[in-house]
């Protein structure tokens, strides 16, 4: 055979093997639009969506695209998680204790009452049988969850006026919702559920005495400070609450199983990349707001111990109305029980030593 024989003959081989349509059909184009339960100027939270979006993108070479939306551009915030259901978007990114209304146990995989702080949350998810409760809990609704961010432990919210014991906290008009608003009622607490966009004035106007949100940085940007100064401190409610990503799950299973590992690890490192942002970027913004007038206090120890309490009564109330909120409370506890017991041997000395010795310089 001749040279150049040769060369057509192998030009043609390589032109075949590159038009081979199995390779169009493992990478087909594919169109999402993901709406948000918050707005953009919580870039922090927001961010994460972007995040996924890019990773997504780059690892398909732009096959498979994601427009992220924020809250009220699509639907509003509270209403992500139906409009990932009823199939208006194909995801969202929500806190899932979002949809207490149709079953307490959406709550148990964002964030419990004196339940798990962030590394936990993880644990438990990715170890500890908690996405399999979850996946079997969602599927009920079509719809298939992912981790997509953590806040870290939250702040215990902004206040009028000094709390100086379990009475002062009687017909306090608190901006406070799910399960630990129910809590809080049980001690003469009157939560309040107010849009984001509406907190700031009513704290302002006294329409409300206090409001939880998330924490030094992002609480900076609402200006609370300059309407409520005392900023306490924990956020028992929220040790570790997850912000997920939640797909409809017949546009789940349309992914090949290509894009559908591409998504999960983008999810995955969304996950991370959030809660290292606030941990990085709370310090600075805790230092400002001081420096603003903000007045740091600890909650009463006999508010927290009467919250406890509270606590644990709700979620035999709520057990007994709901299965899957006793089945999943039931594992959640006993995995943080045991994660205390590593945490009281290992993290919780060394970061108390630690902090001890920041304190003496």
């Amino acid at each position: 055979m001749k040279r150049r024989d040769l060369l057509a003959a192998g030009a043609g081989l390589a032109a075949t093997t590159v038009a081979a349509p199995a390779v169009a059909q493992s990478a087909p184009p594919v169109k999402w639009r993901l709406t948000a339960s918050v707005p953009k100027v919580l870039d922090a939270i927001f961010g994460a969506n972007e995040l996924v979006a890019k990773y997504v993108s780059e690892a398909t070479d732009g096959r498979f695209t994601i427009q992220s939306f924020a809250a009220g551009e699509i639907v509003p915030g509270l209403q992500a998680f139906d409009a990932v259901q009823n199939g208006t978007v194909e995801a969202a990114q929500t806190p899932l204790y979002y949809n207490l209304g149709k079953d307490p146990a959406f709550a148990c995989f964002t964030a419990m009452p004196f339940g798990l702080n962030a590394r936990q949350q993880n644990a438990w998810f990715y170890h500890g049988g908690g996405r399999e409760l979850q996946d079997e809990f969602l599927a009920k609704y079509g719809v298939v969850g992912f981790l997509g961010g953590n806040t870290g432990t939250q702040m215990g919210g902004w206040f009028r006026k000094e709390i100086k014991e379990l009475s002062d906290f009687r017909g306090l008009k608190f901006r406070i919702g799910g399960i630990a608003g129910q809590v809080v009622a049980k001690l003469g607490v009157v939560p309040q559920q107010i849009a984001p966009g509406d907190v700031y004035a009513a704290l302002e106007k006294g329409t409300i005495d206090a409001c939880e949100w998330v924490g030094p940085y992002d609480d900076e940007k609402l200006g609370f400070v300059r309407v409520a100064p005392y900023y306490y401190y924990p956020g028992w409610w929220d040790g570790g609450p997850t912000m997920h990503v939640v797909v409809n799950q017949a546009k789940w299973n349309e992914l090949p199983k290509s894009y559908q590992a591409i998504f999960e690890a983008a999810c995955a490192y969304a996950n991370a990349d959030m809660l290292a942002k606030y941990d990085a970027f709370n310090p600075a913004a805790l230092r400002r707001l001081v420096g603003a007038g903000a007045q740091l206090k600890t909650f009463p120890q006999s508010f927290l111990d009467a919250a406890y309490t509270a606590t644990n009564e709700l979620y035999a109330e709520l057990g007994a109305r709901s299965e899957s909120f006793r089945k999943i409370t039931e594992a959640l506890i006993a995995f943080r029980n045991e994660e205390y017991l590593w945490w009281q041997v290992g993290e919780y000395p060394y970061d108390g030593y630690m902090i001890r010795a920041r304190s003496r310089g």
